[in-house]
């Protein structure tokens, strides 16, 4: 049930920016999905809560979710545009919050060997940031233009020819820096991991192939002990007069 979890969660996503919008039908989509968002979470979270063995346990691991399920029925309080410094602060946190959550969630996916994984999740990422700043930025008038100003921020470049100007873009364009630096920098950790690890696989292979050779050289030697030992033993068989081997036989 984690997925699910996952996804009532990410629903608030959507309804945080369109509170920014500001229409009263935005506002009142917004609240919808915050109710719909905290009420699916919380009957996950209970239904998986009521299957463990260790309540306590569980509810320590998990307490960014419980928090995370309560902010978003809070949210469905309040949320008309302009907000004051202190829902700024609360909502913010929040989103905040939530993208700590999305990180967590995805990280098993940010793995030195699924750079195509990479790559593909940060391609999706900037088609999205140019949809959202072509939708929430006045200044932004196509598709391309939304696409351009999605790329500048995520790499931290900054031309300046086009810039964030409503607070619903300013802070879209927070997110999409942060994500946007993580995600370059996890594709050149990963592009560079690719020519740390052939470096490693063939280091393993020279180990691999010197182990084998001490192992036929330690099996030579075995055999050739074991041969010594029996031309030993039959030597001194060998050597013995019969007289004193019957007395050994009868001390035996």
């Amino acid at each position: 049930m984690h997925w699910p979890l996952f996804g009532a969660l990410l629903v608030c996503v959507p309804a945080f920016y369109l509170e920014l919008i500001g229409p009263a039908l935005a506002l009142t989509v917004a609240r919808c999905l915050y109710a719909a968002a905290g009420l699916t979470g919380m009957a996950v979270f209970g239904w998986m809560l009521a299957l463990t063995r260790h309540p306590s346990k569980f509810l320590r691991r998990n307490a960014l979710d419980a928090a995370l399920m309560i902010a978003a029925l809070l949210s469905v309080l309040g949320g008309a545009v302009p907000w004051s410094v202190h829902e700024w602060v609360l909502r913010l946190s929040f989103m905040g919050a939530l993208a700590l959550r999305i990180v967590l969630s995805l990280r098993a996916l940010f793995v030195p060997q699924r750079l195509l994984i990479l790559l593909a999740i940060g391609a999706a990422l900037l088609l999205l940031a140019g949809a959202g700043f072509y939708l929430l930025e006045p200044h932004v008038h196509t598709y391309a233009e939304g696409l351009w100003l999605a790329f500048e921020s995520s790499a931290t470049v900054g031309y300046g020819d086009i810039v964030p100007t409503t607070p619903a873009s300013r802070v879209f364009a927070v997110f999409i820096i942060l994500l946007g630096y993580g995600m370059l920098s996890l594709t050149f950790a990963s592009i560079a991991a690719l020519f740390i690890g052939e470096e490693e696989q063939q280091l393993r292979r020279d180990i691999h192939r010197d182990i084998k050779r001490l192992e036929a050289e330690v099996t030579g030697i075995r055999d050739d002990l074991r041969l010594m030992h029996d031309l030993l033993v039959r030597s001194m068989q060998t050597s013995e007069d019969p007289e004193a081997v019957q007395a050994k036989r009868k001390l035996r």
